[in-house]
């Protein structure tokens, strides 16, 4: 009589100097061809980006640009050239959805029409800037005036608190329509304006009077 044990074979795999036992499953798999199943591909760096990265947002670039709007006097030392010269889309985007959610008060409906207002009211700033010689493209257009919505929405509580009182009120919203108006006209007009000023900086300052109208209504 014949008797034993057939036992299975012992294959190890050197990984970098390293032997590692491979179980039966994997041995069968390899043995009939199929070891393909098994390998498994390397991580690529670029998949494991930050969900900000991968969107090209940048916060403190963003917290930067919306502190050079609010306090747009020189002589507080901001590089304000940078909305201009640096201009994104996420933060503009973001100051706009943001004054039309607080505008008329919660009615959404709102939303549409003053993102319709922000693009075509920047296309048509942006096309009378190039007509009049300047040097400007659309997205630097676009996140200017996004970006200098903020002095509104810095107005918009002090207005619910006022509200009551008529003159008070008129008096706050021409300080915010100014100096939203001051913050973009100071970034977009440059020199190459010269006496044509007047005729790009009236239409942005028509533009804000627009926006807050839609706030109050």
């Amino acid at each position: 009589d014949l008797s034993g044990s057939i036992t299975t074979p012992d294959v190890k795999l050197n990984l970098g100097g390293e032997f590692i036992k491979e179980s039966t499953a994997t041995t069968f798999l390899r043995q009939r061809g199929y070891g393909w199943l098994l390998e498994v591909e390397d991580d690529d760096p670029e998949d494991n980006k930050p969900l900000l990265e991968e969107l090209d947002i940048d916060l403190k670039d963003i917290y930067y640009k919306i502190r050079c709007v609010l306090m747009p006097m020189p002589s507080l030392g901001f590089n304000r050239q940078v909305v201009r010269d640096n201009p994104d889309f996420w933060g503009p985007l973001a100051v706009v959805l943001f004054f039309s959610m607080i505008s008329l008060y919660g009615q959404f409906k709102v939303v549409s029409w003053i993102i319709t207002i922000w693009i075509f009211g920047s296309l048509t700033i942006f096309l009378l800037a190039r007509v009049l010689g300047g040097e400007v493209a659309y997205g630097q257009v676009l996140g200017v005036i996004g970006y200098s919505l903020l002095p509104l929405i810095v107005i918009a509580p002090v207005l619910l608190v006022v509200g009551s009182f008529e003159v008070v009120s008129t008096l706050i919203k021409l300080f915010g329509v100014f100096w939203a108006a001051y913050s973009a006209a100071s970034l977009l007009v440059g020199e190459e304006f010269k006496t044509k000023k007047p005729l790009l900086i009236y239409p942005i300052f028509l533009l804000y009077i627009y926006f807050l109208s839609l706030y109050t209504g």
